[in-house]
């Protein structure tokens, strides 16, 4: 039976593939959980490497110890992830319809939702069998490129980031969002997702920037 709380596993990889498969139903028709995976999203890096640790035999009193060091786990891993997010809030700018979340990577000061835009080189494609559309804005810094990103017409529950490819083929992933099931630039929800990150590959480099969703299909790429 799918549970609200399946969210964190799925988030982290860790359901099976027929429970990952009723999750993603569940997640279609679901109101709060979309809102818990954005917030898992940025924790899953966190976690990369982390093994389980089981408990063989145990009488009652290591019974007592295991309860006890796992609400004490469970109370660090919610402080390690406020901690997460305040970061995360630091280093990305998501506006989607109209909402600032974040702060600009370069700047310790909120940036209010009328200061972002898709400045510098701009570049436009569009996918013909979806009709997702996206622009992006280039622009070049000491520590690589500024990208601002435009997305519309784009539909989920879809959990995606934002990649940068270089001439060579070299690929580094710059940010990730997920996109609610009403989706952004679309009939009855007509606000763009308006989000902005960076890379470290020279804008001369760069050969593409593609909209993908994790671990899935390119749902967008936009030559540069």
């Amino acid at each position: 039976m799918v549970e609200h709380t399946d969210v964190a596993a799925y988030s982290l990889g860790l359901l099976e593939a027929r429970d990952r498969e009723d999750f993603e139903a569940h997640l279609a028709q679901c109101s709060s959980c979309p809102n818990e995976l954005a917030d898992f999203a940025a924790m899953a890096d966190l976690f990369a490497g982390l093994s389980p640790v089981s408990v063989e035999n145990e009488g009652p009193d290591q019974a007592k110890v295991a309860d006890l060091v796992s609400r004490r786990a469970a109370t660090t891993r919610k402080q390690t992830r406020q901690r997460a997010l305040i970061a995360l809030a630091a280093s990305v700018v998501l506006l989607a319809g109209g909402v600032a979340a974040g702060q600009a990577a370069a700047s310790p000061k909120a940036v209010p939702p009328t200061a972002l835009r898709v400045t510098g080189s701009r570049h436009s494609a569009s996918n013909p069998s979806t009709g997702i559309a996206g622009t992006i804005g280039l622009v070049s810094k000491p520590w690589g490129t500024e990208v601002t990103l435009n997305l519309s017409k784009v539909r989920g529950p879809l959990d995606c980031e934002l990649v940068a490819v270089s001439r060579t083929g070299e690929r580094r992933v710059m940010m990730g969002w997920l996109v609610p099931a009403a989706g952004y630039g679309v009939p009855g929800h007509p606000a763009h997702l308006l989000i902005q990150g960076g890379t470290s590959i020279d804008r001369l480099n760069l050969s593409k920037i593609e909209v993908e969703v994790v671990h899935g299909r390119t749902l967008l790429t936009i030559p540069v």
